[in-house]
């Protein structure tokens, strides 16, 4: 039956965003947010001061006592906002920082059909501008907005103690544009929500491009591809122009508000300053207050916008955070009277086993097991299942019915980082990492950082001996610790012996090798396979093959024909009593096509 393969979401995986920031940078947030405050409360005292130094300028009296007030107000102000901001942004970029790492490693632990589902492109987007966007969340949430609020608070309060029937004049205006904003901004998140699939699609179909160029340059299809890829572009250009066309009428709105409430303002107060009812120097601050009041309205009516872009991303955050991964628990189920390590007499055993892609089936019932030690190949046309086989024993992908067996126990009875540390795997890709040839090769021996570097280094170079490769790594720009991948890099056939001589230094019981020679010429094949003899002595080796040199090397055969086993012996034997595999080796007919989870 089907095996456990993924855990399943839990309230962990939402992004609790100010949670994260006072748990881990309380101190920083706490010191912004009062150097925020006290900006705040010294831009407040302002207008007050200048009403004393106009009711000074008119009775003749000195303002330097006022002065000598209103300029450190200033200038401290200045500071304090200045450093609230710093401190702020520091503690954005850490949030950032932690949340794109958890990112990171959640999409690496996802199981090989969700990562493909999603996208590289799409799983790139969430941490770059999904994460930007995010990252405006803590700018206002956790401090702009909240001293917005004051900021306006306090503003009204003081002009009510200047003037209560003015104060009420400007909340009028204020509040019908207000509720203009209030809908508009409604409907930006769900344009952004849009507009973040669509960066997403043009991520993925970019990254798909770029990788993919030797085919697009060789086929002459650049035109083609970008005229594919501007589409892309032009879809995200029209959810852009959506939600700026509703962005467009907020500051206009608000402007709207401010000049409905100034021009009420100038006519009552002129009303109550000839009835003496306010003083011209209350109605001038008053008249300051109401200027000062844009810019924290303005940050609270963007800053809310702002706001609604980074939930939209928040949402995708905790979508993919929700999705499951590949179990890391210790064991599943009792180990009880399983055989050990030592005693297991095949290291790999199918017994009845099927597996299907969705709406394909690709193994029915297959059985066969393979030795403890000794090389086994697996043969068959491309589709047959070889390559699924391999992904099933590294639990890539799960057994729909049926028992497989590693090294005597049922593979997902095994903790699957032990597991996969028991197997060497080399992919029919030969896949290499973006990263130096050392970094490349050290995969394969696990930890060692506490290795003598010397010692290491020979170790690694005797692996390339092994598959003709220390020569061509010697001459590198920079040897073992050149990068590969960019202005450097080997040749297929270089990194196909690359990616062996990983596997022959991973100390792992069993190696699987997807069509490990394809690329290689005679003289590098003949000393591959002196290496694999060597290590089949002591491992179990199992070879997808198409090369004859291979398969009548082997110890063993499998013979897979349509997802099941055809048979399964030695070359002698199967040469003589099965008619499939004697049409295969007559008619060379396999070769290395198939596409990983695609068929093969």
């Amino acid at each position: 039956m089907k095996t456990g393969s993924t855990t399943p979401a839990t309230a962990a995986h939402r992004v609790q965003v100010f949670r994260d920031l006072v748990r881990d940078n309380s101190a920083s947030v706490v010191t912004a947010l009062l150097l925020s405050l006290a900006a705040t409360a010294a831009t407040l005292a302002v207008p007050l001061l200048v009403r004393d130094l106009i009711e000074a300028l008119g009775q003749n009296d000195s303002v330097i006592d006022v002065l000598a007030w209103m300029v450190p107000l200033a200038l401290g102000g200045a500071a304090a906002s200045s450093l609230s901001g710093y401190l702020l942004a520091r503690t954005g970029e850490r949030f950032v920082l932690r949340l794109r790492s958890r990112v990171m490693e959640h999409s690496l632990r996802m199981p090989l059909p969700a990562v493909r589902a999603a996208g590289p492109g799409n799983l790139v987007a969430r941490i770059t501008s999904d994460a930007m966007l995010l990252r405006s969340v803590v700018d206002v949430g956790a401090v702009q907005v909240p001293v917005a609020v004051a900021s306006i608070l306090g503003t009204i309060v003081l002009m009510a103690m200047i003037d209560l029937l003015l104060v009420g004049l400007a909340f009028a205006a204020f509040a019908l544009a207000g509720l203009a904003i209030w809908y508009v901004l409604r409907r930006v998140r769900k344009g952004y929500e849009s507009i973040q699939i669509a960066t997403g699609t043009l991520a993925q179909r970019f990254t798909t491009a770029l990788t993919s160029l030797l085919t697009v340059k060789a086929y002459r299809a650049e035109r083609r591809t970008a005229e594919a890829l501007t589409d892309d572009a032009a879809a995200l250009t029209d959810q852009m122009l959506r939600a700026s066309r509703l962005q467009s009428v907020v500051l206009p709105l608000m402007s709207l508000g401010q000049e409905v409430a100034l021009a009420g303002i100038v006519i009552a107060g002129s009303a109550r300053i000839t009835d003496g009812a306010l003083s011209l120097a209350d109605f001038i601050a008053f008249i300051l207050y109401l200027l000062q009041l844009v810019s924290p309205v303005t940050i609270l009516v963007m800053g809310f916008g702002r706001l609604q872009t980074g939930l939209a991303a928040k949402a995708r955050f905790e979508d993919l955070l929700s999705a499951p991964t590949e179990p890391d628990e210790a064991h599943v189920g009792p180990l009880t009277g399983i055989p050990s390590d030592d005693t297991a007499t095949h290291a790999v055993r199918f017994e009845q086993v099927s597996f299907s892609y969705p709406g394909r089936p690709a193994l029915r019932d297959v059985s066969f097991s393979a030795p403890r030690r000794g090389l086994t190949a697996v043969v068959g046309h491309s589709g047959a299942g070889k390559s699924t086989l391999f992904h099933l024993i590294e639990r890539f992908l799960d057994c729909d019915q049926g028992t497989l067996s590693v090294l005597g126990r049922d593979v997902a009875r095994w903790p699957l980082g032990e597991l996969r540390s028991r197997i060497g795997y080399v992919d029919q890709s030969f896949t290499l990492l973006e990263s130096t040839v050392r970094e490349n090769l050290l995969l394969g021996l696990g930890d060692t950082r506490d290795a003598d570097l010397a010692a290491l280094d020979e170790r690694l170079m005797a692996a390339l001996a092994s598959v003709g490769l220390d020569d061509a790594v010697r001459a590198l720009p920079q040897g073992l610790d050149t990068t590969l991948g960019r202005e450097t890099d080997l040749s297929g056939g270089q990194r196909q012996r690359l990616a062996l001589a990983r596997a022959l230094l991973s100390p792992a019981e069993i190696l699987l090798l997807d069509e490990p020679t394809s690329q290689m010429d005679a003289d590098n094949e003949l000393r591959l396979r002196d290496a694999v003899d060597e290590l089949a002595r002591e491992r179990s080796v199992l070879v997808i093959a198409h090369r004859m040199s291979t398969i009548m090397h082997a110890d063993h055969v499998v013979v897979l024909k349509d997802g099941t086993v055809a048979a399964t012996g030695t070359h002698t034997a199967l040469i003589t009593t099965d008619a499939h595999y004697r049409d295969l080796v007559e008619k060379q007919q396999w070769a290395p096509l198939e596409q990983v989870g695609a068929g093969a």
